[in-house]
């Protein structure tokens, strides 16, 4: 097996096997990738490092344990950081106007299941994207984690108000949900008395 058969393979543990060519060219063709998988990380689901003195490369890491579609959408995230980077260096914000642009205009080239995919039309529809929708989004592709429960994805917005529970993989902080502000809800911090604004799409854990 040639190397760039070990790559295209190594890929396709990962990602979708439709995405897994063009993700290859961009990584090792139109781009030199440093590409990590690690193990799961509450904090993030993906980072991208621009080059520097101490790593004079780019490097994109994505945790191993996402699902393919899932995975697909953070790498898609970090590649238009990569592109943004490459036009505008460091004087842009992260997630500003011109990675907004970079990043609907990487998902407009990838399919997604057909649930989906209606719901990335609708993201990727105008600048600035919502995030509310990017969250939705994330939310529903766990739906194809092969070892997918309902009740493991208990968010923000199913719950009751007065609904004690804390951030999924944090447990040592309990809320108490009091209401619905727009699209967050303002939830009660029990051990510090203060109040929080909350994404709906929050994964949580009942107490």
């Amino acid at each position: 097996m040639t190397r760039e058969e070990q790559y295209k393979a190594t890929l396709a543990k990962y990602l979708p096997l439709e995405a897994v060519d063009d993700v290859f060219v961009f990584l090792t063709q139109t781009n030199q990738v440093k590409m990590r998988i690690t193990p799961r990380r509450n904090s993030k689901l993906g980072d991208y490092r621009w080059p520097q003195p101490e790593h004079p490369y780019h490097e994109i890491s994505v945790n191993g344990n996402l699902n393919p579609y899932l995975f697909l959408w953070v790498l898609l995230h970090e590649m238009a950081h990569l592109n943004t980077h490459k036009l505008f260096g460091t004087r842009v914000q992260p997630h500003g106007h011109e990675w907004q642009q970079e990043y609907a205009r990487l998902l407009a080239n990838y399919q997604f299941p057909p649930d989906i995919e209606k719901l990335k039309q609708r993201y990727i529809r105008r600048i600035p994207l919502k995030r509310q929708l990017m969250l939705d989004i994330e939310a529903q592709l766990h739906h194809y984690d092969p070892d997918y429960k309902q009740e493991d994805y208990l968010m923000v917005k199913n719950l009751e108000p007065g609904t004690r529970f804390c951030i999924k993989g944090q447990n040592d902080r309990i809320f108490k949900l009091e209401e619905r502000v727009r699209t967050r809800f303002k939830c009660l911090d029990e051990a510090d008395g203060r109040r929080y604004l909350i994404t709906g799409s929050a994964l949580v854990e009942e107490i």
